[in-house]
C-alpha cells in the first residue's frame, strides 16, 4: 500500500507502517527527527495529497483552536463573540488565524481524493463544527493503555474508509488518585514550557502499530477482495 503519514516529523507511525512492508512517506513542514529520507518537507495542503496514495493518516494537525477545551479563547457567550479571556500576549485576531489554519488543513486532508482516511482530532468544538463537511462522523476515540501504554490521553480519530481501532494491549487501569494514577496522567500533568505541545502531541508506538496492523491489513484485504 502507499501511505501518507501527514503532519507528523517524529517518524513513529512511518515506521510502524514501514514494519509492515508498505510503501509509506511522512510530510510536515519541519524535518524528520530520525533524519529519514522518507519525510517530505511541505505544506500537506499543497498538491501532495494527489499523489496517488492508498491511505492518509494525518497524525497532529493544528487542533488546539478546533477542540472543545480551546473554545474560551476563541468566543464567549454565543458564536464569535468577544472572548472573555485571551492568552496572554495573544490577540484574538491571533485566535481566528489559529483557527482557520486548523479548519483549512482538517478539511484539505478530509475531501482528499484517497479511499482511506484517518485524521488525529479531539473532539470539536461547535464552531468548527460549523465549519466542517457534512459527511464528517464523530470522532472514534481510544485511550494510550488500550495499546501496552501506562497512560491517559483521549484520542479522537475521525475516519472514512476504515474500520475503529481496537484495543491490542489492554493494561488495568491505576485507583483513582493513586500515585499510578497520577504518572498515567503525566500529558495532562506537564509543565508549561516550549517543548510542551510537541511532547504532548507525539504518537504512541503501541498505538501506532495497532494502526498499520488494523488499517493497513484492512486496506490490504479490501484491496484483494476488490481485485
Amino acid at each position: 500500500m502507499r501511505v501518507l503519514i501527514g503532519c507528523e516529523t517524529s517518524g513513529i507511525a512511518r515506521r510502524a507502517f514501514a514494519a509492515f512492508g508498505h510503501d509509506v512517506w511522512s510530510c510536515d513542514i519541519e524535518a524528520a527527527e530520525d533524519g529519514s529520507n522518507r519525510h517530505i518537507r511541505c505544506d500537506i495542503r499543497d498538491g501532495i495529497l494527489q499523489e496517488g496514495w492508498d491511505l492518509l493518516a494525518v497524525m497532529h494537525p493544528p487542533c488546539t483552536r478546533l477542540c472543545r477545551s480551546g473554545r474560551r479563547w476563541m468566543s464567549g457567550p454565543g458564536k464569535w463573540t468577544h472572548p472573555k479571556r485571551l492568552p496572554k500576549g495573544r490577540s484574538w485576531e491571533d485566535m481566528r488565524t489559529e483557527f482557520e489554519l486548523g479548519v483549512s488543513i482538517f478539511t484539505t486532508c478530509w475531501t482528499a481524493p484517497i479511499e482511506r482516511v484517518a485524521i488525529e482530532n479531539p473532539e470539536m468544538n461547535d464552531l468548527a463544527r460549523d465549519r466542517m463537511p457534512a459527511d464528517l462522523p464523530a470522532p472514534h476515540m481510544v485511550q494510550p493503555h488500550w495499546f501496552g501504554h501506562p497512560e491517559y490521553k483521549a484520542t479522537g480519530w475521525y475516519l472514512r474508509g476504515l474500520k475503529a481501532l481496537v484495543a491490542t494491549d489492554q493494561l488495568a487501569e491505576p485507583v483513582r488518585g493513586s500515585n499510578e494514577w497520577k504518572a498515567w496522567n503525566r500529558v495532562h500533568r506537564m509543565s508549561p514550557g516550549p517543548e510542551r505541545a510537541r511532547l504532548r502531541s507525539r504518537s504512541y508506538p503501541g498505538m501506532m502499530r495497532a494502526a498499520a496492523a488494523q488499517w493497513g491489513g484492512y486496506a490490504m484485504e479490501e484491496v484483494r477482495r476488490l481485485g
